[in-house]
C-alpha cells in the first residue's frame, strides 16, 4: 500500500491553490505532474555539467555524456530492451512515430496496407495518412465498439498478405481502454507486418516488455511519465533501425562526411541529429527511477481504487454518462451530462480549482462515433486521492445546477 500523503509531498504544485482552491489535479492522461527528484536533475544538469554530449574530451563533457548514455541504459532496462542503442531519445511520442512512418517511405508501396485502429490520437492516425499519400499505401481502420473496445473479429478479417504495418494505442488517451497488444502483434506477424505500439497512455500505469510483446516499435513521451515535456523514446527492435534510413540529417548522425558523399553512424545515433534535450533525457531516466521506487503494482493497485471509486460516484449525479466500459481499461473516466456542452462544465468546475480535460482529446473519430462534439475526461494519477474525486463530483453536481 502507497502512502499517499507521503507520495504526494514529492510534488510541490501539488499543494498550491487555483482561483483560491486547493487544485484537484485530473488532467494526467495530458501531462503529469514531476516530482521534486526530477525538478533537481534538471537543475542539477544546468548547474553542474552542462556541456555537450559525444563530442568532447574535457570533463564535462564526458561527465554529460555519461550521465545522457546511463539514462538510456536505465530505460532499456525499465523496458526490457535487448539492446541499450535500439533505445532513440526522441522529443515524444510524435517525433517518435514520425520517424517511423518517414522510414518506411522508402519501403512501401502502391496497394500496400496499413492498419490503425479506431481508438486512436491524431498522432498516431495523420502520420500514417501523410505516409499513404506519399506512397500509395492504403490505410484501414480496425472498427470499435460501443464499450470502447477494438473488435478483434474485425481485426483478423483485414490482415492480409497486403499489410504491411499494423499501429495502435497500448492505452487509449480518450477512453482508458487497455487494447489486446500482444494477440494483435502475434497476429500482425502471422503475415509479415511490422507493428508499432503507441505507448504515451500506457506508460505511466504499467512496465511495458518490449521482448515479451514482441512489438517491432514501441513509443511514448517521458512527460506522461512524470519526466519533462520535450523527451520521449523511440524503441525499435535492431533488424528495422538498421534496415530503416535515418529521419533528419546533421551532427551527429554521421560517421563520414564529403561533399560526394555521406555515410551514418551506427545506432542509436543514426537517429539522433544534432544536440539533444540532454537534461531531459537524464531526468527522464531518473523519472522511470523514481516510477520504480513507488513500484507499478502500487501504482496500478491505486489507480484500479481510484477508477472503481470515481466510477461508481459519478454515476450518482443525474443524467451523467461515461464512454468507454471495456472491461479492460485504466483510470480514464470520460463522461457528458445530458444537455450541457462539456466545455461548459469544464469551465465552471476550474473556477473551483479542478483540472480536467474537455472536448475531442485529439481523438476526433472516436467522437465522431459516439456522435458527440467532446467529453469531460478525469485521468488519475497515483497520487490522487478519493477525496479529490469527492471533491469532483460535488463541483460537477454544482456546475450542472447552474447550467440546468
Amino acid at each position: 500500500m502507497l502512502d499517499i500523503q507521503k507520495i504526494r509531498a514529492d510534488f510541490p504544485i501539488l499543494t498550491q491553490k487555483v482561483n483560491g482552491k486547493p487544485l484537484v489535479y485530473f488532467d494526467n492522461g495530458a501531462t503529469t505532474q514531476k516530482p521534486q527528484v526530477v525538478i533537481d536533475a534538471i537543475a542539477k544538469y544546468y548547474q553542474e555539467i552542462n556541456a555537450n554530449i559525444h563530442r568532447g574530451v574535457h570533463t564535462l563533457s564526458q561527465l554529460a555524456t555519461d550521465a545522457y548514455e546511463e539514462s538510456r541504459k536505465k530505460i532499456q532496462n525499465h523496458i526490457n530492451a535487448k539492446f541499450a542503442h535500439e533505445v532513440l531519445f526522441t522529443s515524444g511520442t510524435t517525433h517518435g512515430i514520425n520517424a517511423v512512418t518517414n522510414g518506411f517511405a522508402s519501403i512501401l508501396k502502391p496497394g500496400d496496407e496499413i492498419l490503425v485502429s479506431a481508438l486512436e490520437h491524431h498522432s498516431n492516425i495523420v502520420p500514417w495518412q501523410m505516409l499513404c499519400e506519399r506512397t500509395g499505401a492504403i490505410l484501414r481502420v480496425i472498427p470499435m465498439n460501443t464499450d470502447g473496445e477494438l473488435i478483434m473479429a474485425e481485426y483478423d478479417k483485414l490482415l492480409s498478405d497486403k499489410t504491411k504495418v499494423v499501429t495502435v494505442n497500448h492505452i487509449s488517451n480518450a477512453l482508458g481502454t487497455i487494447n489486446p497488444v500482444k494477440y494483435m502483434i502475434d497476429k500482425a506477424h502471422e503475415v509479415g507486418a511490422a507493428v508499432l505500439i503507441d505507448g504515451a497512455q500506457a506508460v505511466p500505469h504499467l512496465k511495458p516488455d518490449v521482448q515479451e510483446l514482441d512489438c517491432d516499435f514501441y513509443v511514448f513521451s517521458g512527460h506522461k511519465l512524470c519526466g519533462p515535456t520535450g523527451t520521449g523514446i523511440l524503441y525499435g527492435k535492431e533488424e528495422w533501425l538498421n534496415k530503416l534510413p535515418p529521419y533528419q540529417g546533421g551532427g551527429e548522425m554521421i560517421k563520414e562526411v564529403s561533399f560526394e558523399k555521406t555515410t551514418y553512424a551506427e545506432l542509436p545515433h543514426k537517429f539522433e541529429a544534432g544536440t539533444p534535450n540532454i537534461a531531459g533525457g537524464i531526468a527522464l531516466g531518473t523519472a522511470v527511477d523514481y516510477m520504480n521506487e513507488v513500484g507499478f503494482e502500487n501504482i496500478q493497485q491505486q489507480e484500479k481504487e481510484l477508477l472503481e471509486y470515481g466510477t461508481q460516484q459519478l454515476l450518482t449525479i443525474e443524467g451523467l454518462k461515461i464512454y468507454g466500459t471495456a472491461k479492460e481499461k485504466t483510470s480514464v473516466i470520460s463522461f457528458n451530462i445530458d444537455g450541457i456542452h462539456p466545455y461548459d462544465i469544464g469551465t465552471i468546475i476550474d473556477k473551483l480549482g479542478i483540472a480536467v480535460r474537455t472536448g475531442h482529446h485529439c481523438a476526433q473519430p472516436i467522437m465522431n462515433f459516439f456522435e458527440i462534439p467532446g467529453t469531460i475526461r478525469a485521468s488519475f494519477a497515483f497520487y490522487n486521492t478519493k477525496e479529490e474525486i469527492d471533491s469532483l463530483v460535488a463541483a460537477v453536481k454544482r456546475a450542472q445546477n447552474m447550467l440546468a
